[in-house]
């Protein structure tokens, strides 16, 4: 009977002690995960930032396509950095807070958010095809910061040395060869500034025509060559079709207006009243995954890698 009793009173406390248990299955598992998580006293957590700089585009499709894909290019080159984007058109900023509710920081924003946020080290990497006044105004925005952060570098625009000509012609070429017949002639759209850097559109076409791609022209909306020059000079060497396309980054207002749209003084328009065919391309560089690489690069080069 001891025996009987003594068995049993076993039993119930080992019940008693898997019914403890089972009640709180949990609890220690959250304990454990809690304290592992926790960083050494000292670390650091905030990740150190890119901030890609872009004109921006109030053309969603064309954002995503290139904007974005030139982020996340980013992202998937650098993971141990947090990428984020600021556009330098105040104008765009706010047409797409005031027509889509979207929130996007312009650079000095986007800078007082890094600080606000604690971060230390900061890698601006701008978008823009030129080192033009766009260019200009943000390495003076950022020179104001840099007592904020322990370290801010500031990469290099898309074409800066000779090597990303050479790059971007080689692209250019590769990338329009289901357009590159005889009789046709290839004509990218620039934007062109009043700023010294406009000539980077005439080293371009310098770079274009050394290479031996003479049914290739660049010419800008806003400066020189002007759409007359690039007429004059597609009429003289005899083609019959012109293939139309943006030398920017995004395909946005200039490439679906000023470059392919019905209205009179459009660059289509103008080559059909020559007597041309005429072909329109609305892609923007930074959907070419070329290009985008040339941009990753040159982040790389900033971070010393």
């Amino acid at each position: 009977m001891k025996k009987t009793v003594k068995l049993l009173s076993l039993m119930l406390a080992v019940l008693f002690v898997f019914a403890m248990v089972g009640c709180n299955p949990g609890q220690n598992n959250n304990q454990e995960t809690k304290n592992t998580d926790k960083p050494a006293e000292g670390d650091n957590t905030v990740k150190p930032v890119i901030l890609a700089v872009s004109f921006g585009t109030s053309y969603n499709d064309s954002r995503e396509k290139t904007i974005g894909a030139i982020e996340d290019a980013l992202k998937t080159a650098y993971p141990d950095y947090e990428v984020r984007r600021a556009f330098t058109s105040q104008i765009i900023i706010d047409k797409l807070k005031e027509r889509d509710n979207l929130t996007i920081d312009n650079v000095t924003e986007a800078l007082d958010r890094l600080v606000a946020d604690g971060v230390k080290e900061v890698v601006i990497q701008p978008t823009h095809v030129m080192s033009g006044y766009e260019y200009d105004d943000v390495i003076k925005e950022v020179n104001k910061y840099n007592d904020k952060f322990d370290s801010v570098k500031i990469s290099k625009n898309l074409l800066a040395a000779d090597s990303d000509y050479d790059a971007l012609v080689e692209i250019l070429v590769n990338t329009t060869a289901d357009y590159n017949a005889e009789g046709t002639a290839i004509v990218y759209m620039g934007h062109g500034t009043e700023h010294e850097a406009n000539t980077t559109y005439a080293k371009l076409q310098e770079k274009m025509t050394a290479a031996g791609h003479n049914n290739y022209f660049i010419g800008t909306v806003e400066a020189t060559p002007s759409v007359e020059d690039v007429i004059a000079l597609v009429k003289e060497g005899g083609y019959k079709k012109v293939v139309l396309l943006p030398l920017m980054i995004v395909a946005g207002d200039h490439a679906n207006n000023d470059m392919a749209g019905d209205e009179e003084d459009s660059w289509k328009t103008l080559f059909k009243n020559e007597g041309f065919e005429v072909e329109c391309v609305i892609r923007g560089l930074g959907e070419l995954a070329d290009v985008q690489q040339l941009i990753v690069k040159h982040c790389g080069e900033a971070m010393g890698k």
